[in-house]
């Protein structure tokens, strides 16, 4: 079992991990993740995108949502793939997104995980390496999860191109041929071939309920 079930069923007061923690240091924390609401996933600027280009917040929490429902029908553990996706920008709180083009002329793997084990140095021992070996699961795809997980992160990649495109950004289609071709679960797969076929708003018709009455 992992921390997260070790620490629910210690609530009655014998959870002694928190002895020695330095508060202030954690506190820090958590004004640091505040940046990711601030920090654009900027990979979209190189199609033209300027505006609304969607936050690091923005991106992880659909991803973390997707993510839930590609494990459970992938038959994974959901919780884990969901922590993962949390997880995995929180480095770019301090460097900021850098897209595929940037990639190529910096390790950006190797800065970002030393990044993120600066950021949890202060999180209590246990959690911090959970957090990590969740980390790295996922970056590496070293676990079933951790394919899943990665999967459910270019599959947000994909519904925001589809909503630029919506927009009227057309020169995205090499973007999505690409990441058609990465996804490894036939659950993405699908999911693919459907965003593909909708269109963004999509979802909200036929919901819309009129509210005005008629006086004549």
């Amino acid at each position: 079992m992992g921390v997260y079930g070790e620490k629910a069923q210690n609530l009655n007061g014998k959870c002694q991990d928190h002895i020695g923690m330095n508060y202030s240091k954690i506190a820090n924390f958590f004004f640091e993740l505040g940046m990711l609401k601030r920090e654009k996933h900027n990979g979209f600027k190189l199609v033209g995108v300027h505006h609304d280009l969607g936050s690091l917040a923005d991106h992880t929490m659909r991803a973390s949502l997707i993510g839930a429902v590609l494990a459970s029908f992938e038959g994974v553990d959901v919780n884990k793939v969901a922590m993962m996706l949390l997880i995995h920008d929180v480095p770019e709180a301090r460097i900021g997104d850098h897209h595929k083009l940037a990639a190529r002329y910096m390790e950006t793997k190797t800065v970002e995980r030393d990044v993120f084990i600066e950021q949890i140095a202060h999180l209590p021992g246990s959690l911090k390496k959970e957090w990590l070996a969740l980390y790295d699961e996922k970056h590496e795809r070293t676990t079933r999860e951790g394919i899943v997980a990665q999967d459910a992160d270019w599959l947000e990649g994909v519904i925001s191109a589809r909503e630029f495109q919506a927009q009227g950004y057309t020169e995205l289609e090499e973007w999505l041929n690409n990441t058609k071709a990465a996804l490894e679960t036939e659950s993405a797969k699908q999911l693919f071939r459907e965003i593909e076929k909708q269109q963004p708003h999509d979802w909200w018709k036929g919901l819309k309920q009129m509210t005005y009455k008629k006086l004549l």
